[in-house]
């Protein structure tokens, strides 16, 4: 992997294509896209992402984080439901990472909608999700793609903090207990507000999940 930020999308790169595309972030969709490239290769190590990983990545944006994976992974497959994001993604793969673009995939969807991938079985679920859907896409992810043995989400702090939340905890609820049957959950880290743009008027948050062999 090159120590460079090479392949990765920086500010003014980012800016450069939502200027190309006419894209404007929405609060609608929760859109606030990563800008600075050691986030997310530090999410890509927090993730634990391996070489023959295949991973499923919900709300990719404008590609930061995809790319990111697609230094490491043996295969991204990106679930975005924008149109103009879906279609401009698979340029800047091919624009950025010529050589990974076999190991690319792009389902334009709505995650809560998707029901298969194309592709190897997914291994890892790694993403930025969007504030106002993290919980139910993060759920329905591990429910219908049980071979999914790893996660990695960014997710605004107090959810982080909720899905993270132990019995006893004034934070633990119904997102706590869900995500605990499935898996082992913790706080991975946290997210400053300056990486992203437009910058959230919320902290962000990491938050690990590792299957359990049998949901308890």
């Amino acid at each position: 992997m090159s120590t460079e930020h090479g392949a990765l999308l920086g500010p003014a790169d980012i800016r450069e294509l939502a200027a190309a595309l006419g894209v404007r972030p929405t609060k609608q969709r929760g859109q606030n896209f990563v800008i600075d490239a050691n986030t997310v290769r530090r999410i890509v190590r927090t993730a634990e992402v391996r070489p023959d990983d295949v991973v499923v990545e919900v709300g990719p944006g404008l590609g930061s984080l995809t790319l990111a994976l697609l230094e490491t992974a043996a295969h991204v497959t990106a679930v975005e439901i924008d149109d103009v994001l879906a279609g401009a993604l698979p340029a800047t793969v091919q624009a950025r990472l010529p050589q990974k673009t076999g190991s690319f995939g792009l389902v334009h969807s709505d995650a809560m909608l998707v029901s298969e991938l194309p592709g190897p079985a997914p291994t890892a679920l790694v993403a930025n999700l969007p504030y106002n859907v993290a919980v139910p896409v993060l759920l329905h992810m591990l429910d219908t793609f049980p071979t999914i043995e790893r996660t990695l989400v960014m997710v605004q702090a107090e959810v982080a903090d909720r899905l993270a939340a132990g019995p006893g905890s004034r934070v633990y609820g119904v997102p706590s207990v869900k995500a605990n049957w499935y898996a082992d959950v913790k706080r991975a880290g946290s997210i400053g507000r300056n990486v992203f743009w437009p910058a959230p008027n919320v902290d962000s948050g990491l938050v690990s999940l590792v299957r359990r062999a049998e949901p308890i």
